[in-house]
């Protein structure tokens, strides 16, 4: 009688030896197993009957890599739903790349192996199981972050939207915290300050704006259980857009008069 299986599968796709090495050592001691193909074309002739739990591909590779194998995983049924991380070299426009190639995270593969195996761990685990408490994030959980200064709230949202992504993000401005639960792409739950749902997307775009600077953490595979917010992301974006060039407006008025 077969036991049931237990370890979580990888299949790592990157042609360089050492670094593979180093990889699976670090994978395995987190309780995965490992598969490794060099060339991504033949990894994906084996995914239809050997399937992952999760693909860890390097961006640059030969033939074709994380981002040019996007559309094969996701056009077929049998391997659309699963997650796909990318491997780069650029820590600041890799995430961004990937993203909107419709990978499900990025990770830099500079980085300490053991870290890499972490990450990957946090990121199954979060997609299994859901909201992870703001104060428990740690760099390792983060798949992207950065500065509002540099990429807009609602940058970020139309980047999600368009891109289909699943994750939690993180956002602080100023005084106000607040978080958007994301699920393929559209917003399914939302917290700032003591509002939730369709008013706490408007109030937190709104205040972002205001405050025009501040921090984003995205952590990606995060869902949310329950569900608040009942408009389309994209509907909901161009309302607190609205209400607040209104605001200013009305603001530009008084200090004039």
């Amino acid at each position: 009688m077969n036991e049931p299986r237990t370890m979580p599968r990888v299949l790592l796709i990157d042609s360089n030896v050492y670094f593979v090495k180093r990889m699976t050592d670090a994978l395995v001691k987190e309780g995965f197993q490992v598969m490794h193909h060099p060339e991504a074309t033949y990894a994906l002739t084996m995914i239809e009957w050997n399937p992952p739990d999760i693909i860890l591909c390097a961006t640059e590779l030969r033939e074709m890599g994380a981002f040019e194998i996007v559309p094969v995983l996701r056009g077929d049924p049998k391997t659309a739903n699963i997650p796909l991380l990318a491997l780069g070299n650029s820590a600041e426009k890799g995430p961004l790349d990937a993203y909107r190639a419709g990978c499900d995270d990025y990770i830099d593969r500079r980085r300490n192996p053991a870290d890499i195996a972490g990450h990957i761990l946090s990121f199954l685990h979060s997609s299994r199981h859901g909201f992870q408490p703001t104060e428990l994030l740690t760099t390792t959980d983060t798949s992207l972050s950065g500065n509002l200064e540099q990429l807009d709230l609602p940058g970020i949202m139309q980047m999600l939207d368009q891109s289909r992504k699943t994750g939690a993000l993180y956002v602080n401005a100023g005084e106000t915290d607040g978080v958007l639960f994301y699920d393929s792409g559209e917003i399914q739950h939302a917290e700032c300050g003591k509002l939730i749902g369709d008013d706490a997307v408007i109030q937190l775009v709104k205040n972002c704006q205001q405050a025009r600077r501040g921090t984003y953490k995205l952590v990606a595979g995060t869902t949310a259980n329950q569900r608040t917010v009942q408009r389309r992301s994209m509907d909901l974006l161009l309302d607190a857009l609205r209400e607040f060039d209104e605001a200013s407006g009305h603001t530009a008025e008084r200090e004039a008069s």
